[in-house]
């Protein structure tokens, strides 16, 4: 038997904000990261809706960087106090996952943070809460997923909270709150939501439902991401439409090596996460093509690439993988990045073993060792082809 498990309500398009003046209840928290929603005046059109609909609210600022298990309890204190029945968690993957956490600990006090991050082991949710998602970027797809990934400030290894608990009751999806975004911040969340397209894609657990928003998703990124990338508004809108079709691929397809090794490295270089998956996309098609070579020549036909077999639309696929990284300035190598190569062999191992202990590896489409992960980690510093 198979699941598939999206939000309750999924607003999207022009005006979608609007729908936060219909909730029904009396507080919301507001958990946020920088300050950007604060200049654009869409936090002071969000709280206006919701004291429409006769709702309190009370901001939980500051979750700028990747959120900690720190961040977590701080922001818990405050749901403690404040005792909201909607918690809303607005911008990037950071502030969403961390709302989504808080929330967790919030109606479970007495749960440890080990026991949340079992993968689908979580209690039930809604006792006290509902959770809104609100994207101020394209590509996490937070607002859909029944992920949230909390860094362990401590030993700097993510640790993504999985459970459909997690799903969103509501998704709000409106362009206005990405045609502001930085061009950096477009390209590495636009290759975040095309590595979440391919990944499901091809992941053991995937399903006929998975499928066709995957591979329809990456359609659109395809022909939207470089006009995303240089201000167009149309795209943009295009973009943050397609990154949830791809939250909702993988959210119940889940995901595959890729994302293991980001959640390994990137607090440890501090790359950002769509950064390091753009990097690593192109190694992992190749360490996976030797088992799902149909998957990816089919999803290198629908992006119109040139190729009359599985080999060479897969060629293509990657080709096309590394010009698009090049256009929009992303490093095709862990090296051309910045990372030294002293502090990459300082921890190249631990991140190996990590890695393969990530739940996504699970997932993956060809089972991996901590030799092969370790390869992949070289591969992808040096710019070496995967020929293992």
């Amino acid at each position: 038997m198979n699941r598939f498990t999206i939000p309750r309500d999924i607003y999207f398009g022009d005006n979608a904000l609007d729908i936060l003046k219909t909730l029904n209840g009396n507080k919301a928290a507001i958990v946020i990261g920088g300050g950007s929603v604060k200049k654009s005046g869409n936090l002071e059109r969000i709280q206006g809706l919701l004291l429409e609909a006769g709702i309190e609210s009370k901001m939980i600022e500051g979750i700028n960087t990747e959120p900690t298990v720190q961040m977590v309890k701080e922001g818990v204190k405050v749901l403690n106090d404040f005792q909201p029945d909607w918690i809303i968690g607005i911008g990037g993957g950071a502030a969403m996952d961390a709302a989504k956490a808080m929330w967790v600990f919030y109606e479970h006090p007495d749960l440890t943070f080990e026991e949340a991050a079992k993968p689908f082991n979580l209690p039930k949710l809604r006792t006290k809460a509902k959770y809104v998602g609100i994207p101020t970027t394209s590509g996490s797809a937070a607002e859909i997923s029944n992920l949230s990934v909390i860094t362990d400030e401590k030993s700097d290894i993510k640790y993504p909270l999985a459970d459909f608990e997690l799903t969103p009751d509501i998704a709000i999806i409106d362009p206005i709150m990405v045609m502001s975004m930085p061009k950096h911040i477009t390209a590495y969340t636009g290759m975040d939501a095309l590595t979440h397209s391919i990944e499901a894609y091809v992941a053991k657990p995937r399903t006929a439902f998975t499928d066709v928003l995957a591979i329809g998703a990456a359609k659109i990124i395809k022909d939207n991401l470089l006009a995303s990338y240089n201000g167009d508004d149309h795209s943009r809108k295009e973009m943050h439409n397609a990154q949830a079709m791809a939250g909702m691929a993988f959210a119940n397809a889940v995901l595959g090596n890729v994302h293991s090794m980001a959640h390994k490295s990137g607090p440890i270089f501090n790359i950002p996460h769509g950064c390091a998956n753009a990097i690593y996309l192109p190694y992992v098609i190749q360490f996976n093509r030797t088992v799902v070579a149909d998957r990816y020549a089919a999803i290198a036909r629908r992006l119109d690439l040139k190729g009359q077999t599985n080999d060479e639309l897969i060629d293509a696929l990657i080709s096309y993988i590394n010009q698009i990284n090049k256009e929009m300035e992303i490093p095709n190598t862990l090296r051309e990045y910045g990372v030294s190569e002293e502090k990459f062999n300082q921890h190249v191992d631990d991140m190996a073993v990590n890695a393969v202990k990530d739940p996504c590896t699970s997932t993956n489409p060809r089972e991996t060792s901590v030799e092969e992960m370790k390869k992949l980690y070289l591969a992808a510093f040096y710019g070496q082809d995967v020929n293992f």
